[in-house]
């Protein structure tokens, strides 16, 4: 059996590193993740000041979670089948600029191909579109604003899955 997780940031990760499947006991921890995320401070708080990472949702989408060691939760993803899309990609801020989100990405693909999807569409945070054609997905469009929802228009990507 695992070990207890915790809530706290490392500073980075490192060995040890596991991505194990979210269950419903991890809603509240990843709930707090998206909402305390500085990359959506500012003008990009609205979009998640509300949203929660529900049992419900955990249960119904491919979420995997990135852990460290001891099991602090250093991040995680949520992959739809139906219609295939990446809704949420979470980095700690504190263990950003390690290579974790590129490896979250990486198993995500993993998944993908495992369902036997083609692609994977993204509806990016315009500050996080770099990130994403970095890792291999491409641009194909624009999501427009959609005020109260969200204020602002949205690069729309898609990754490719290879067999």
């Amino acid at each position: 059996m695992s070990s207890p997780m915790t809530d706290v940031d490392p500073v980075a990760p490192g060995d040890g590193v596991r991505i194990v499947r979210a269950t419903a006991r991890d809603a509240r921890r990843l709930t707090a993740m998206v909402r305390r995320s500085r990359a959506y401070e500012g003008r990009y708080a609205s979009i998640v000041s509300g949203c929660t990472v529900g049992p419900d949702y955990i249960e119904a989408h491919q979420v995997h979670m990135a852990v460290a060691g001891d099991g602090a939760l250093l991040g995680f993803y949520a992959l739809l089948l139906t219609p295939p899309e990446l809704d949420l990609l979470f980095v700690a801020d504190s263990a950003q600029g390690h290579g974790l989100g590129r490896r979250l990405v990486a198993h995500m693909l993993g998944e993908a191909r495992r369902a036997e999807l083609s692609s994977v569409r993204v509806v990016s945070h315009p500050p996080a579109e770099g990130f994403y054609r970095g890792v291999g997905a491409r641009r194909t469009g624009t999501v427009l604003a959609n005020p109260p929802v969200v204020a602002w228009d949205r690069p729309e990507l898609f990754f490719p899955v290879s067999g």
